[in-house]
């Protein structure tokens, strides 16, 4: 039987980002999808390596491939919309549930048993905080991004996104922005 499973995942690079704003720098999902996994990768790494604790890196990583799948039959909504009141939140949290599901659907059964989880369940929030912290991260890289390229207009969601960030509480996300975050306003030349 035929699924077109990865033809829907592979539509996530049409779907843009940051609908709302002025982009210098245009970003669709599967970007940022894949800048989520790297970064979720990062901080795992950071804990493990630098902070001696014992989290699931490639467990995780996993799950951040898949955080934003949904996307496919939602597309973006920007934080603004989903959460400008209870209601809409909860109606969008329901779509996504209901995107979630079609995607799993489309499985071939002899593997639903990998990618469910993937797809299905709700992470465990000792887990997802890693995912949550690399999306953030994500956002910020984009406003410093923008920022740097002399859009203004990321201004203030660097400012709100470094808030977010801080109160994680991750001292692995300090440790990021101490020590990767400030090359990136660098032009070429001066990473050079």
């Amino acid at each position: 039987m035929e699924s077109h499973f990865f033809a829907y995942i592979y539509r996530l690079r049409f779907i843009e980002r940051w609908s709302l704003m002025r982009n210098v720098v245009k970003e669709n999902v599967a970007e940022h999808t894949f800048h989520v996994a790297l970064l979720t990768h990062m901080l795992c790494t950071i804990a493990n390596e630098v902070f001696h604790k014992q989290v699931p890196t490639d467990n995780i990583v996993s799950m951040a491939l898949f955080h934003d799948l949904t996307e496919v039959f939602t597309g973006d909504v920007p934080t603004p919309v989903k959460h400008h009141n209870a209601n809409i939140l909860a109606n969008f949290r329901e779509l996504e549930q209901m995107a979630a599901e079609r995607m799993a659907h489309m499985v071939p059964a002899e593997l639903q048993a990998v990618y469910n989880p993937l797809i299905l369940e709700k992470v465990d929030p000792e887990l997802s905080i890693w995912i949550k912290a690399a999306d953030l991260l994500d956002a910020y890289i984009k406003c410093v991004t923008e920022e740097a390229a002399g859009n203004r207009e990321f201004v203030v969601a660097k400012v709100q996104t470094e808030q977010k960030l801080r109160a994680l509480g991750l001292p692995e996300v300090d440790y990021f922005l101490t020590h990767f975050a400030p090359s990136l306003q660098k032009t070429l030349d001066e990473l050079s």
